[in-house]
């Protein structure tokens, strides 16, 4: 209003002054300069207009901790901090000091995001969020007066609507709290860093708006040090992947408004070790994408299992090999089964020669626990395991392909691990100064080892993989029961003979 006000006046103004015979033509051509800088300014410069957000407790659109599943340990820190922010005569009882800031670090898709909206939905203040990209420019000084920008708004709209608390959300913060230095070309990000050190310091206890800052990361180790000390982010909360009871619970409230029928979700969340929660978001979205589009109207269990291989692998794909192709593809993912087999019983899900990504075939293992620590017998299993589908090929068919080329990457991975973690005939060993030919020699001796093991192992299951493969490429898909029933009616016959 005061602005539409202002230009009128400003019309009736010139107009009045051309009318008497003055030349308001310079008066026009430096307005009209003037209106171009306020407009460069407003548009390339600091002024941003911060929305904030709604955080009323009965809003549709709010998510509640309730609704985030697993994260126990992350809800409790974060729900503590935002009492201080609730609570504060308790806390002065107490004679502790409110958190100024919490840091939510952990992989992407693992509900930092949905934490932070569900602590707007929890407290009764103003609530502000953004994203660190939205504080760097290529012009100097706009990123610190985005900072100014927003702390000042985020307490002046709390003393607006007469609210003691103010809570700033700051998504992939280590935009904007780099370690200083890190950017050679100019000094802006430096620059918006010491803004918001600034602007921390400045979160006096005893303000009439209390302001708390949540930031968000998945690349903690790049902030910087002054960022994340004690008085600054008083708090760091670790946001992990979910554990198997967390990721049934995830897939319990995604599966909620979802008609099922016979669908064992403890199984799809033991087959999804790994899964962020918004990978399992995916799966159960994509399981009623399926069962939609086989015109049904419950989702099964082999909708769920078709769904993970979807969001592992991607979308099948329409080309398929020719038949001398797919039979080295069924040939080379059964090898990869049976050692799995063979080195842990019952770890097959499925074997598939369908086509999707970059993959020609796959087979999906499913974990019988969660494991965080490996031991060198683990991971020499998995090297076996890698190799294969190449002997294989090898023993089947008489020569190797191109497609075993990830397989080794990933067995090389696995030596590299044996190695740093002083399991090799190294010992304890610094992967960083270990001279590359000494380590590509050792990593060759570990895969080598392995190889000879898989030969002798799947020498003897020769025709065992051509069955095998002969049935998959008929039925594009083997189930791990009927690997495992093959196996074992196998290991009888030869008990027999023996």
């Amino acid at each position: 209003m005061i602005r539409e006000a202002g230009i009128g006046a400003s019309v009736a103004i010139l107009a009045v002054l051309a009318w008497q015979g003055v030349n308001v033509a310079p008066v026009i051509f430096f307005g009209a300069i003037f209106a171009a800088l306020y407009y460069f300014a407003g548009t390339k410069g600091g002024n941003k207009n911060f929305a904030v957000v709604e955080n009323k407790k009965d809003h549709p659109g709010n998510v509640k901790f309730e609704q985030i599943g697993g994260q126990r340990t992350a809800k409790k820190e974060l729900l503590e901090a935002l009492d201080f922010v609730r609570h504060p005569e308790k806390v002065a009882q107490m004679g502790i000091r409110p958190l100024k800031g919490i840091l939510l670090v952990g992989p992407p898709g693992t509900g930092k995001t949905l934490l932070a909206k569900a602590a707007a939905a929890y407290t009764d203040s103003v609530f502000m969020a953004a994203s660190g990209s939205e504080f760097i420019e290529m012009y100097a000084g706009v990123g610190a007066q985005r900072i100014r920008q927003i702390f000042s708004k985020a307490r002046s709209t709390a003393l607006k609507e007469k609210k003691k608390s103010a809570i700033i959300f700051i998504d992939e913060i280590e935009i904007l709290g780099g370690k200083r230095g890190s950017h050679s070309s100019h000094h802006e990000y430096d620059q918006t860093l010491n803004q918001l050190l600034v602007e921390m310091d400045g979160m006096a206890t005893d303000d009439r708006v209390r302001t708390l800052l949540i930031g968000a990361t998945n690349r903690a180790d790049m902030l910087d040090g002054a960022l994340v000390r004690p008085g600054r982010f008083d708090r760091t909360v670790q946001v992990d992947l979910p554990d198997m009871e967390a990721r049934t619970e995830i897939l319990k409230l995604h599966a909620g408004n979802k008609p099922l029928e016979d669908v064992d979700l403890e199984t799809i969340a033991k087959e999804t070790f790994g899964f962020s929660g918004a990978h399992l978001e995916s799966v159960a979205n994509e399981a009623a994408i399926l069962a939609m589009r086989e015109q049904l109207e419950k989702i099964t269990h082999q909708h769920f299992a078709e769904a993970i291989d979807k969001v592992i692998m991607g979308e099948k794909l329409e080309r398929r090999p020719d038949k001398e192709e797919l039979w080295r593809v069924g040939v080379h993912e059964i090898g990869h089964a049976l050692i799995s087999e063979i080195k842990q019983s019952g770890s097959v899900s499925t074997i598939t020669t369908t086509p999707r990504g970059k993959a020609l075939g796959y087979m999906r293992q499913s974990p019988q626990k969660d494991s965080y620590l490996h031991t060198q017998e683990y991971l020499e299993g998995q090297i076996a395991i890698m190799v294969g589908g190449a002997v294989a090929e090898e023993l089947v068919l008489g020569n190797r392909s191109t497609g075993a080329a990830n397989d080794f990457q990933q067995a090389v991975n696995a030596a590299k691990q044996i190695i740093a973690s002083g399991m090799s005939t190294l010992g304890v060993v610094s992967l960083d100064d270990l001279p590359g030919n000494i380590l590509h020699k050792v990593i060759q001796q570990i895969i080598a080892r392995q190889e000879e093991s898989v030969k002798a192992l799947l020498g003897e299951r020769k025709e065992l993989i051509t069955e095998l493969a002969e049935l998959l490429v008929t039925e594009e898909k083997v189930s791990g029961e009927h690997l495992r029933a093959r196996l074992s009616e196998q290991q009888v016959q030869n008990e027999n003979i023996a």
